[in-house]
């Protein structure tokens, strides 16, 4: 199946984006994958994308964010996709000032796409006050809408090099529960993973579309989906109460596709 085999149904109203990770290399493979997205947007119209970290690659003179951001993605910047950027830890902080990143001065904050809250935090530094502020958006944005949040280090993780965030993990993972965060987005392994539900949280690793370790996913019980092969990227479509996604590789290959259902939806449609 080709990248422009669109499986998800692009429904009117619905919130359309892409996930990207560990992309900011500047080399060929990082192009090939920008140019998929593009051919990608043209059938399947996303509107902004998501960044998980390891942005920027090496040098960060205004060369390199013109050969590992500006350039490669100019095509969709042009067609007024915007970037949301979550700080990896090849990242330099004053990234956060990079207007294309769209993180005001931040390294972790917020903002809403119809009925989703997105939450970007920065996995680097998790201290005390960044999650007092993330339990107090995650509890004043209620229950009646989506919650993700993404980041650069999994939590759950079958890959070899570095494996789960358990540190991480025991922090997190309570809130997310407590505040019914839905779906999970990280980068880092430089590979594709989709993560059998846990605790009712799907987890996504994105970490390929620059970098890859190829053969690198393990033989564990948490794999649901995974692409060690190639690089790759990551569409969603959100409308309503379902989430439609369709992980696309370099060469144009669709290595996972597949629909989630909020879970509070299920139980609200329940006798």
């Amino acid at each position: 199946m080709q990248a422009q085999d669109v499986t998800l149904p692009i429904h009117a109203g619905s919130v359309r984006f892409a996930a990207i990770g560990d992309m900011g290399t500047g080399a060929p493979p990082q192009y090939d994958v920008a140019q998929r997205m593009l051919q990608f947007h043209e059938k399947f119209p996303f509107t902004f994308v998501i960044m998980l970290g390891d942005n920027i690659y090496g040098g960060k003179s205004p060369d390199d964010f013109l050969k590992k951001f500006e350039i490669p993605y100019k095509p969709l910047l042009d067609t007024g996709v915007q970037f949301y950027a979550a700080l990896g830890n090849h990242d330099d902080p004053n990234e956060r000032f990079y207007k294309f990143f769209n993180m005001n001065g931040q390294s972790y904050y917020s903002f809403k796409k119809g009925n989703v809250h997105f939450y970007a935090l920065d996995s680097d530094y998790l201290d005390p006050k960044q999650l007092a502020w993330l339990e107090k958006e995650l509890a004043d944005a209620g229950s009646t809408d989506w919650k993700i949040c993404y980041f650069h280090h999994p939590l759950y993780s079958s890959g070899a090099f570095h494996g789960s965030s358990t540190e991480l993990r025991t922090i997190l993972e309570p809130l997310f529960v407590k505040y019914g965060v839905q779906v999970v987005l990280s980068g880092h392994e430089h590979v594709y993973e989709r993560v059998k539900p846990q605790k009712g949280i799907y987890y996504f690793t994105e970490g390929a579309s620059g970098e890859l370790r190829a053969n690198n996913l393990k033989k564990t019980d948490l794999t649901a989906v995974g692409y060690d092969k190639d690089r790759s990227f990551l569409s969603i479509e959100i409308s309503g109460d379902d989430l439609y996604f369709q992980a696309v590789s370099r060469t144009g290959v669709t290595v996972d596709s597949g629909t989630i259902r909020r879970p509070l939806a299920i139980q609200a449609a329940a006798p």
